[in-house]
C-alpha cells in the first residue's frame, strides 16, 4: 500500500478522477448494506470527507466490522466520479488497513450533535470533531496572518519573557513563580525570604509582554510581540481565560492617532484574510452556530471605525438611559465601561466598530500618555459587535516628570521599574502601543459564543486538566 504517496483528503478533493490514490485518515461514519458500504474519512486537512466505497465482496468482514466511527484507515483504490450529491470525486476502496481500531462503546464522539459543554470535558478527543478541526485551522490561519502583516510592515518579531518581577497592568492577579518548599517557607522578618527562591527575588508569570516590548520598540523602531500571558483573576465569564494569547505591537515615533491607524488596519487585515483563506471553515460556523457570521465579517471592512472619545460616550449611554434603555451596571463619568455598554455603542447606536478615546486615567494603567486637561489619558479601545473590547492601547508617556509622578500617585513600587523609566531617561520618544487578545480576536471571526471554544485547552479557575 505504501508505494503509493498519501494524498491529504482536502487534495483528493480537488483531483482528477482516473487515478490510483492513498488516503489516510479517521472514519466519520459508516452505512451501507450487506453488499456495499460508504465511509467518510476525514484527515482534518478540511472540513470536508472524502467517501469511500467499499464492495463487501472484496473484503473480510471481520475487518469491516472494525470500521466504526474513530477509528483510523489506510485506504487505496481508484479516485472516481463521484454518483452522489454533494463532492466530486469518491474512493473506490482496493485495499483498506485498519491502523487503528475504535471501541464504539466507550468513544465519546458519535454522528449525533454532542454539546460544546460536554466536548470541554473530553476536551482531549474534542478536537476530532469538524467543529474544533475548523476552529485549529482558522486559528493557525489567524496566527500566520498576524506574523505575516506586521513582517510586511518593516515590524520587528520580539520574545518578551514569560518570567517577570514586574506588574505591567497593576491589578495583581498573577500566577507566582517558585521553587521554594510550600511546606515549610523561609521566612526573615516575618515576611518569605525570596532570596532562597530559584530568581532569588519574587517572580510571576507575565501578564503582558509591553514593558519590554517599549525597550525594543526605543531601539528598533517598531516590533511586536505574540505569546502566551496569564491572569489570575476568578473569573468563570464565556470572555476570560487565565492562559491566553496575546499579539502587542510597540512602536516608537507613533502617537495616539497613528496608533488607531494601525490598529484599525491591523484587523481589517486579519478579517479580510479569513474570509480569503478560511471560506469553507467559516461556512460551517455559520451554518452550524452563527448564522450571521460571513456577513458580520464583511460588515466591518467597508467602514471607517467610529473615533469616540469617552466623553461623549458617557453622554450617548446617559441619553440611552434616559430614553428607557436599561443597563445592567449603572454609567457615569468615571467610570469603567462594561461590555454591555461597549456593545450598545456598536451594535445599537453607531452601527460599526468603534474606537473610545481620552479615557479618565483613573481606570487606566499608569503608562498612558496623560492629555492636558489633567484627567484624562490618550488610551484606546477597539470595540466590536458582538465581542466589545478586542483591542487595548494608547500613547505611552514619554514624559519622565510625569510618568514618576504617576507611578508615585499609583503608590506603585519603583523597585521594581527603574529599568522601564530609564526608557525616559535616556533618548525618549513618542511612543504607541496595543494588545490583541487573540482568543477576542478568534470568538469574532469563528463566531463562537465561549472563549473556552477557541483555544485547544483551557485553563479556567479549578481547570487545568490534560
Amino acid at each position: 500500500m505504501e508505494t503509493i504517496k498519501r494524498t491529504k483528503v482536502k487534495d483528493l478533493l480537488k483531483s482528477e478522477p482516473g487515478q490510483d490514490v492513498l488516503a489516510k485518515g479517521w472514519v466519520r461514519t459508516k452505512r451501507g448494506n450487506k453488499q456495499i458500504k460508504f465511509i467518510s474519512l476525514n484527515d482534518g486537512s478540511t472540513i470536508y470527507n472524502i467517501q469511500i466505497v467499499a464492495d463487501t465482496s472484496k473484503f473480510e468482514e471481520s475487518l469491516l466490522q472494525k470500521i466504526t466511527t474513530g477509528s483510523s484507515l489506510a485506504v487505496r483504490g481508484k479516485l472516481v466520479e463521484s454518483v452522489g450529491s454533494g463532492q466530486a470525486v469518491e474512493i473506490q476502496a482496493a485495499e483498506i488497513e485498519v491502523l487503528g481500531e475504535c471501541d464504539p462503546v466507550r468513544y465519546p464522539l458519535q454522528k449525533k450533535d454532542t454539546s460544546l459543554e460536554y466536548l470541554r470535558t473530553v476536551a482531549h478527543l474534542r478536537l476530532r470533531t469538524n467543529t474544533f478541526g475548523a476552529i485549529l485551522r482558522i486559528r493557525h490561519n489567524m496566527a500566520f496572518a498576524i506574523h505575516k502583516f506586521f513582517n510586511d510592515n518593516g515590524f520587528v518579531y520580539l520574545n518578551t519573557p514569560l518570567i517577570t518581577e514586574s506588574d505591567a497592568e497593576g491589578a495583581g492577579d498573577m500566577f507566582e513563580v517558585t521553587t521554594l518548599d510550600l511546606t515549610k517557607v523561609p521566612m526573615k522578618d516575618g515576611v518569605i525570604d525570596y532570596s532562597q527562591d530559584f530568581f532569588g527575588k519574587r517572580t510571576s508569570l507575565t501578564v503582558s509582554g509591553q514593558l519590554e516590548g517599549e525597550l525594543g520598540a526605543t531601539a528598533v523602531g517598531e516590533i511586536y510581540t505574540f505569546g502566551p500571558t496569564f491572569r489570575a483573576e476568578n473569573s468563570n465569564t464565556p470572555r476570560h481565560l487565565a492562559e491566553f494569547w496575546m499579539i502587542e505591537p510597540e512602536m516608537a515615533f507613533y502617537d495616539i492617532a497613528d496608533n488607531m491607524a494601525l490598529a484599525e488596519e491591523f484587523v481589517k487585515y486579519l478579517v479580510q484574510y479569513a474570509l480569503d483563506n478560511c471560506m469553507d471553515d467559516l461556512k460551517f460556523l455559520n451554518d452550524k452556530y452563527d448564522n450571521g457570521l460571513i456577513e458580520r465579517l464583511h460588515s466591518v471592512l467597508g467602514v471607517q471605525f467610529q473615533r469616540v472619545t469617552y466623553t461623549e460616550a458617557v453622554d450617548i449611554l446617559e441619553e440611552a438611559v434616559r430614553n428607557g434603555h436599561k443597563f445592567e451596571f449603572p454609567v457615569h463619568w468615571g467610570t469603567d465601561f462594561q461590555s454591555e455598554h461597549e456593545r450598545f455603542l456598536v451594535e445599537q447606536h453607531f452601527g460599526k466598530p468603534v474606537i473610545l478615546t481620552d479615557f479618565p486615567k483613573d481606570i487606566k494603567a499608569f503608562y498612558m500618555k496623560q492629555n492636558e486637561d489633567g484627567k484624562t489619558v490618550r488610551g484606546m479601545d477597539v470595540l466590536f459587535p458582538k465581542i466589545g473590547e478586542i483591542i487595548g492601547g494608547s500613547e505611552r508617556e514619554a514624559s519622565l516628570e510625569k510618568l514618576e509622578k504617576r507611578i508615585d500617585e499609583m503608590h506603585m513600587s519603583r523597585k521594581n521599574l527603574e529599568w522601564y523609566i530609564d526608557t525616559r531617561r535616556f533618548g525618549t520618544v513618542p511612543h504607541s502601543g496595543f494588545g490583541l487578545g487573540f482568543e477576542r480576536l478568534l470568538l469574532f471571526v469563528t463566531g463562537m459564543a465561549n472563549i473556552r471554544d477557541v483555544i485547544p485547552f483551557p485553563r479556567t479557575p479549578k481547570n487545568a486538566e490534560f
